[in-house]
């Protein structure tokens, strides 16, 4: 595990002093404890099956379907945004093949200036580094200030994919278990056009 980790830092270190500040964050807490484990646990609790494939760290969805080909089901795109007085937090979960049209996002959502959160807010309000952004970060919100947005052409398929919280691991639940995961946090959800 601790390979996994400084392999991971190394390839973020060229990449923003913030993205590698937001992963020691999320080391420390992996040593405490597993953020994996507790997906398991919480997917267990609510009766939620799953399949599961581990693979080398990926930190784009690229990389990750690279590793899953062959399984059934959605590869999804997770995306951490907020609006721009950063007073509004959503989760936006499409197919990764699809590409995110902002200017129609603030316009469904009625909100002015939709970006990326800074991986800070990421850390703070999911408990996640970038490149680990999942529906699963959910259970790390007791707040339940997170809005989540699911793409509606993706929903005719069987089957979701996510990250367990951790980039070496890639969970595949049903199309309806990942509606029963969400309702069971208690968030809001709301089926888009994107």
């Amino acid at each position: 595990m601790l390979n996994y980790f400084l392999d991971t830092v190394k390839r973020l270190m060229a990449g923003s002093q913030f993205i590698a500040a937001g992963l020691i964050k999320y080391i420390q807490m992996e040593i405490t404890m597993e953020q994996y484990q507790i997906v398991y646990e919480a997917l267990k609790k609510m009766g939620i099956s799953y399949d599961l494939v581990e693979h080398p760290p990926a930190l784009t969805t690229e990389e990750a379907d690279s590793y899953i080909v062959g399984k059934e089901g959605v590869r999804t795109k997770t995306l951490f945004l907020c609006n721009r007085k950063r007073t509004a937090y959503f989760l936006v979960i499409m197919d990764d093949k699809k590409r995110l049209d902002m200017k129609k996002l603030s316009r469904i959502l009625n909100e002015k200036g939709i970006s990326f959160c800074s991986p800070e807010k990421l850390m703070e309000k999911m408990s996640l580094p970038p490149g680990v952004v999942s529906l699963f970060g959910l259970l790390n919100n007791p707040e339940r200030d997170i809005k989540v947005y699911l793409d509606k052409e993706m929903l005719t398929e069987k089957f979701m994919s996510f990250h367990a919280n951790d980039n070496t691991k890639t969970i595949f639940i049903s199309t309806d278990d990942m509606f029963k995961f969400i309702e069971e946090l208690g968030h809001e959800y709301s089926v888009v056009e994107l």
